[in-house]
């Protein structure tokens, strides 16, 4: 085992830059790496693929991705690579604080320095929980080395009483009952049980299951991952088929850039409507194009969504979960949909080197209650709306879907919370003066203002209103709301309250008129009187004195854009840098 002559391969490998050779600096890099028992021949030129694993146990939905290491490593070795597991950054999004999100770009920096400064010549992107899926995309974007995804897929079905429990989407359902003396406290807490079951992500069509619907219609996934169960079986074998294709396509030399072109994002988004997807997409898709030097906007989210029908029947926006979602066949019934409707760039790359079209055009539909036919879809136009006017002039979005219809045209005196904190002190007072027909604000919870963004824009309504049978109003923010949450709840309101946008100067009284249809958001004052009192703005957002924080609020940029660091905008390659040895 003492000859490292490559293997023939159409171009010489990024690992080879460490590993082949003689000099004093390849024994170097070989001899370490052979403290953990490698044999001498997978040094030999084999490709060198890195399994970036966000596995955590305080990272719940991907807790159980060591399991899938391992069977991404059989993929691997069957076809001939080198596989090297390496853990990354992983925010969960059910207990880091401020906000998982406040660390989305940090994670996807760090993973772009481990993929650049390493001998990897491809990466499987191991992901689950909503933040991990956009920033090892993100990150593999900007390194632009073959990769793919495979996500840890979604928890078993909860049920409670003989009723589906959807996580997170009846954590507000049966929160607000309470609220509303319609479940006692002690039945909550008998539901907690049911709502978390098994390994794996959120059961609904969260953003976890967003996510990982998006990477799939991107191309970046195989078809069929998405919607897996975490305990399947076969989700064990797409873990290890993926291992196996990605040695492929590092031969054929296949980067996320060949495949997450212009005509993948546009599919992605029509996939998004199409299965009443979170609204969360909307940040981390316009993020992950910039990544790749795509030109996405939030129009083209708007113009793209407006005529994709909702046919995917789960929670939040309809009744079933991931599991009736897998059985029914999954997203490429989805997608053969949007194919025979018109709405698919059916020629689009993915990372199995067919078209999108051609692995989708003979799968079939095997519930057509939970992928429903477009003329019983859920909603006609079901794609994430984009609202404009002088309180958003940078836009804001809401789900059509998840909302209530009655409240989609709605004219309302604001009742305003300067933060969350002010919200939380006041939602419960029964003297707060709010009625159904109010609009409720939040300020200052964009990304300068939480910071980071967090998801409180589904905000709680008053316990009074609750008892009046009331389960929803319209809501508008510059926060994000969870990818489970439902409701009338108008989302990331840009420019954001903490950098002075019109957000900002709303008072309690003014009434504010919202028209999804003609993509209207307004706030009732003249032009002149809002001029005034943006102009006796005065941001109330700390700025941080140190540390990432420090970081995240000097250069995070606005939610019409992504909410990425101006300075990681744009795909920065995967040259290999000076050998320090």
């Amino acid at each position: 085992m003492t000859g490292f002559v490559p293997k023939e391969w159409p171009r010489k490998l990024r690992s080879q830059e460490w590993f082949g050779g003689t000099s004093r600096d390849h024994i170097y890099h070989r001899s370490w790496m052979k403290n953990q028992g490698f044999p001498g021949d997978v040094f030999d030129g084999r490709p060198v693929i890195g399994i970036l694993n966000t596995w955590s146990e305080l990272t719940p939905c991907n807790a159980h991705l060591r399991d899938l290491a391992e069977r991404v490593k059989h993929g691997i070795y069957e076809a001939g690579g080198f596989p090297v597991e390496v853990p990354v950054f992983s925010a969960a999004e059910s207990s880091f604080r401020p906000t998982a999100m406040m660390y989305r770009n940090l994670a996807a920096m760090a993973v772009e320095e481990v993929i650049r400064g390493q001998p990897m010549d491809g990466c499987v992107l191991l992901v689950g929980c909503d933040k991990t899926t956009p920033s090892l995309m993100m990150g593999a974007a900007s390194c632009d080395i073959p990769s793919i995804v495979v996500t840890g897929g979604p928890m078993l079905n909860g049920y409670f009483r003989g009723e589906r429990v959807g996580s997170g989407t009846h954590l507000w359902k049966f929160s607000e009952a309470v609220k509303a003396g319609e479940m006692t406290q002690a039945e909550f807490l008998e539901a907690e049980a049911s709502m978390s079951r098994s390994p794996g992500s959120c059961n609904t069509m969260g953003t976890a299951s967003t996510m990982a619907s998006m990477a799939e219609a991107l191309g970046m996934a195989l078809s069929g991952n998405a919607a897996i169960p975490a305990v399947d079986s076969r989700r064990r074998a797409m873990a290890q088929v993926s291992g196996r294709r990605i040695v492929q396509m590092v031969k054929d030399d296949l980067k996320p850039s060949d495949i997450m072109t212009r005509q993948a994002f546009e599919n992605a988004i029509r996939t998004n409507g199409a299965i009443g997807g979170s609204t969360n997409a909307v940040i981390h898709l316009l993020a992950i194009a910039g990544r790749v030097g795509i030109d996405i906007t939030l129009d083209d989210w708007d113009r793209l969504g407006r005529e994709v029908p909702t046919i995917v029947n789960l929670m939040p926006s309809g009744k079933y979960l991931m599991e009736e979602f897998f059985y029914a066949g999954g997203l490429p019934v989805v997608i053969r949909r949007l194919g025979e409707a018109g709405l698919l760039h059916k020629d689009a790359l993915t990372v199995s080197g067919q078209t999108a079209w051609d692995q989708v055009k003979d799968v079939q539909n095997h519930n057509e209650d939970v992928i429903r036919p477009v003329e019983q879809a859920l909603a006609s136009h079901g794609g994430i709306a984009v609202l404009k006017g002088n309180l958003a002039p940078k836009g804001a979005v809401i789900k059509p879907s998840a909302a209530s219809p009655h409240l989609l045209r709605h004219r309302g005196r604001a009742v305003v919370f300067e933060d969350i904190d002010d919200y939380k002190a006041r939602i419960n007072d029964e003297a707060l003066d709010i009625d159904e027909t109010c609009v409720m604000v939040l300020k200052n919870c964009g990304p300068k203002g939480y910071p980071g963004m967090a998801e409180v824009g589904n905000m709680g309504l008053p316990p009074k209103v609750l008892r009046k049978g009331i389960t929803d109003m319209v809501r508008i923010s510059d926060a994000r709301m969870s990818g489970t949450a439902y409701g009338t709840v108008i989302l990331h309101t840009s420019p954001e309250a903490a950098v002075g946008g019109p957000l900002a100067v709303v008072r309690s009284g003014d009434m504010i008129e919202v028209d999804v249809e003609a993509r209207r958001l307004h706030l009732d004052i003249s032009d002149t009187e809002l001029a005034e009192r943006l102009a006796d703005f005065r941001s109330r957002a700390p700025v941080p004195e140190g540390g990432y924080a420090h970081i995240f609020h000097a250069h995070v940029e606005g939610a019409d854009t992504g909410a990425d660091f101006d300075f990681l905008r744009g795909c920065r390659g995967s040259a290999v840098g000076r050998d320090s040895h």
